[in-house]
């Protein structure tokens, strides 16, 4: 009787509590949440790579230096107001649904970016230009602040535990095919019209394009169905909400704790941990991420005087070097594990940063190759781990909104300021090398971070039940788990049964 009490302290599982994923609908999961930050990267890469192009269509032509802050600065405002549509959309994800945010997002992306195509130049209308400009950022900044937090979400839910980081890796790869395709247009551009063309009418075009692109992912958007974890969350509420209802039970305290405002407050108090752990790595990712894609093409053509076809050629072989190797990131992830992929590529940057950037300050294309190449290397590292490695932190009644607070605040303070710090820094400063003590700094960050993140690598997500491919892997998971329970509660019962025995064996194992 003891014995079998003790087994029920913790049920092993049946076969209802595995999810097997359904294939098709995890590919469509995965090819629209790509094709998403596709577009999203997709204007990062082209406002990267017409920055001073932009700065001479949009601010007065007093000081050409002056111009490039004031045009990164724009850039940057649109990641200051990153939180506030991760208050809104992250909560309302835990709410109503991944699926609805995320197609709201998507329309939102598109309909700023292609208006960034249309607007008036400075000398058109004056200062309202940048202004105009300002706002079609924040509209972009705000609909980003659901966005890649929802879409990491989405795939980390639909994902066998097995594969997470491969299948996660995915994202990220459509965000860097999306910056390649972006700053790929632009250096034909420049290439074709040269910079008055540009000036003149070519920096539109890319803009334009995304028109199209908006539709496209609309559409894939459209046809997602809800995630299982969500799915079951929402039907376990619904029958909770049911019995309480029934019975006549109206508790106001589980009501306020459902409430949006009552989901931030658990986050902030419950999960203060993770939600430190998110942004440390967060830090780590989006400052490399926005050195290398938004400031480096700039700071070779401004500050160190290199061609910029030369430049843009060399960030984005960089960045299809990303591309390649990303999937095999992610698999290695899921090997390894997070933690060991995070700690190698904090490590990396402390010491391979200042290294790098003496490469490319060195002028010609073989050696600022090289060291474009070293920092792309050490920024897949990042990118092929973080979409497994982030939601798995935060149960999955709060996981969309806990990553998105997270996520934003981070990425506002530190991975979107990246080129307008850099940018001040080295104009101040004289010091070329500033932007790797930069780098170094969020080396040290990341790490420190990493040091605190628990593995999650092959294991189910908090608040959810395994995930496997198949009926097979699923009847597995349940044997491995009866077995389990048989063993934890043998264990127990030893130890009631003969504590001297145990006590002494365990000695012995000290010895």
């Amino acid at each position: 009787m003891i014995r079998t009490l003790l087994r029920r302290r913790k049920e092993p599982l049946s076969l209802e509590d595995v999810t097997v994923v359904d294939r098709p609908r995890m590919r469509r999961a995965v090819a629209a949440t790509a094709v998403g930050n596709m577009m999203e990267w997709f204007d990062f890469g082209v406002y990267a790579y017409v920055a001073v192009t932009l700065g001479k269509v949009f601010f007065p032509a007093d000081n050409p230096a002056t111009q490039v802050v004031s045009t990164f600065a724009t850039f940057a405002v649109a990641f200051l107001v990153r939180p506030l549509g991760g208050l809104v959309f992250g909560p309302l994800g835990d709410r109503i649904g991944r699926r609805r945010v995320l197609s709201t997002t998507m329309i939102m992306m598109a309909v700023g970016t292609f208006a960034v195509g249309v607007l008036p130049g400075y000398d058109a209308v004056g200062f309202a230009a940048p202004l105009l400009l300002l706002s079609c950022r924040v509209v972009q900044g705000f609909s980003t602040g659901g966005e890649y937090a929802g879409a990491t979400t989405y795939i980390a839910e639909f994902a066998p535990d097995q594969r997470r980081g491969f299948l996660g890796s995915w994202l990220d790869f459509g965000t860097f095919v999306g910056y390649s395709m972006g700053s790929g247009v632009v250096t034909v551009l420049t290439a074709v019209l040269g910079g008055d063309g540009m000036v003149a009418w070519g920096w539109r075009v890319p803009f334009l394009v995304a028109g199209p692109l908006g539709l496209i992912g609309l559409y894939m958007r459209l046809r997602l169905e809800e995630t299982p974890a969500f799915q079951l969350e929402a039907e376990r509420a619904a029958e909770a909400a049911e019995e309480a209802a029934a019975r006549g039970d109206t508790d106001p305290v589980e009501e306020a704790r459902q409430s949006g405002r009552g989901r931030l407050k658990e986050i902030f108090t419950r999960h203060w941990q993770a939600v430190l752990i998110c942004m440390g790595l967060v830090l780590l990712y989006n400052v490399t991420n926005y050195m290398v894609t938004s400031y480096l093409p700039t700071y070779m053509t401004s500050t160190l005087g290199q061609r910029a076809t030369v430049a843009q050629m060399l960030v984005l072989g960089t960045m299809i070097v990303v591309a390649l190797t990303i999937t095999v990131v992610g698999r290695s992830s899921d090997r390894w594990g997070r933690r060991p992929m995070f700690m190698a590529g904090s490590v990396g940057l402390i010491v391979l940063a200042a290294p790098a950037f003496l490469l490319i300050r060195e002028g010609g294309i073989l050696l600022p190759a090289i060291g474009c190449l070293v920092l792309g290397l050490l920024l897949v590292i990042f990118a092929g781990t973080s979409a497994a490695t982030l939601p798995a932190l935060f149960p999955t009644r709060l996981r969309y909104g806990a990553l998105s607070i997270s996520f934003n605040i981070s990425v506002s303070l530190f991975g979107g300021t990246t080129p307008l710090v850099a940018s001040w820094l080295v104009a101040t400063t004289h010091n070329t090398l500033v932007p790797a003590y930069y780098l170094m700094a969020a080396g040290v960050v990341g790490l420190v971070a990493t040091f605190f993140l628990y593995e999650t690598a092959g294991k189910p997500l908090r608040g959810s039940g395994p995930m496997v491919e198949t009926e097979e892997e699923a009847r597995t998971a349940v044997a491995e788990s009866r077995t389990e329970a048989g063993r934890r509660a043998r264990d127990v019962w030893l130890r009631l049964r003969h504590p001297r025995a145990h006590v002494h064996r365990d000695d012995e194992e000290c010895d």
